[in-house]
């Protein structure tokens, strides 16, 4: 992990990879000395930590300048474009990168069905590129090489721009119809282990932000098995998958929908308010439906909290990337204001949280048929809506 301050070799690599994207400017070899280069070692100073945010901006990522391993990935993904490099299916290390992620958007626009571009050459991806060579006379291997780029860019695409995964995702939610009974839900509680989110010290004790996404999760959990939904949680109490893992467990269960639930936290006191994430990125690839269920589950919530309305965006972060599903993730206020974190405390405003997302769900597949005025649907009356629906 890179920070401002660092400095070193890594920081070199780092200074290289952000000037090759034009973020700073390009390295001039030093001047020899005694016959030898002379290499001043490079430091992560202001100027690379501003660099590093606007790469992180760009990608979706949070913009906090610090060099993890998201920021890492997206860097090496960053350095492709497509026919820069044989792309081929490879189970032991799949290969990735933007020119995967450009691969997949351009064979969507020739009406094969790549899924959610995620830049990762997986099965599906695999089988898109064999069907797109047999369709085209070429030896059907899957292997996008020279003579699988030349064809694909002399063609003309049946469709650009737009979402190419609209009609797609709406019919599929048209089809499952307006019963919760049956859907597979996967609730995702952020943190977990030994990462506890924001913490903060209170006359009662330390109060993590991994136990509250816990406890509401559990919340959410037991309304959802009420109305007959299936229902999967990526951890337990004493547990941190990786973003990659958890998007691995909804995505083994073939779920409906995933809903990772986050509590955030500030160095300003002031910082307050819940917004809502879906997968989506700048260049127009979104996930219509889980950016219609944001919109609800923003809504609902506000509706009900009267907590700032922090509106819904798009982000192309790890977990609603990797999910095949519509995936969310929701910011339900901040531990660091001190009246948020005194709501988040009670078991009521925790249970109004869990109120608003389940009905925000029956609102996604109601489709505005019968839909109730939004923070007007109560547990009770969508357990009613269940059963008159079930007996009809």
């Amino acid at each position: 992990m890179l920070r401002r301050g660092d400095h070193g070799p890594s920081v070199a690599g780092l200074r290289s990879a952000l000037a090759s994207l034009g973020l700073l400017p390009a390295q001039v070899p030093a001047p020899a000395t005694n016959g030898h280069a002379r290499q001043d070692e490079p430091v992560f100073d202001n100027e690379t930590d501003a660099a590093v945010r606007a790469f992180q901006q760009q990608r979706g990522l949070n913009a906090d300048g610090i060099v993890g391993p998201a920021t890492t990935r997206a860097l090496t993904d960053a350095r492709w474009s497509l026919g820069d490099r044989t792309l081929t299916y490879t189970l032991s290390a799949m290969m990735s990168g933007d020119d995967v992620y450009a691969l997949q958007v351009r064979l969507a626009e020739f009406g094969y069905n790549t899924g959610r571009p995620d830049g990762r050459f997986g099965p599906l991806t695999d089988a898109c590129v064999r069907n797109f060579q047999r369709d085209r006379g070429l030896p059907e291997d899957g292997v996008f090489g020279a003579a699988t780029f030349r064809e694909l860019t002399r063609m003309r695409p049946m469709v650009t721009g737009g979402r190419p995964h609209y009609l797609r995702e709406h019919h599929n939610l048209r089809q499952s119809g307006p019963r919760l009974r049956g859907k597979r839900i996967v609730i995702d509680p952020a943190h977990g282990g030994s990462d506890p989110g924001w913490v903060v010290d209170t006359d009662d004790g330390e109060v993590r932000a991994a136990d509250l996404t816990y406890d509401i999760a559990r919340r959410l959990e037991g309304r959802m098995v009420a109305t007959g939904m299936d229902t999967f949680v990526t951890r337990g109490p004493g547990q941190n998958p990786t973003s990659e893992e958890r998007a691995a467990l909804a995505n083994e269960v073939d779920a409906d929908l995933l809903i990772s639930l986050h509590i955030d936290g500030s160095t300003s006191a002031q910082a307050s308010g819940l917004a809502t994430f879906h997968f989506g990125s700048d260049s127009g690839a979104t996930s219509t439906v889980g950016e219609t269920l944001a919109e609800l589950v923003q809504k609902e919530l506000v509706a009900r909290t009267q907590l700032t309305d922090c509106r819904v965006h798009h982000r192309t972060w790890e977990l609603l990337r990797l999910t095949r599903m519509p995936a969310i993730q929701i910011e339900l206020g901040y531990l660091s204001h001190p009246i948020e974190r005194a709501r988040l405390l009670r078991d009521d405003f925790r249970n109004t949280l869990a109120d608003g997302i389940l009905v925000a769900v029956k609102r996604l597949y109601l489709d505005g048929r019968d839909d109730p005025h939004t923070g007007t649907f109560t547990f009770s009356e969508l357990l009613a809506h269940e059963e008159s629906v079930r007996g009809a």
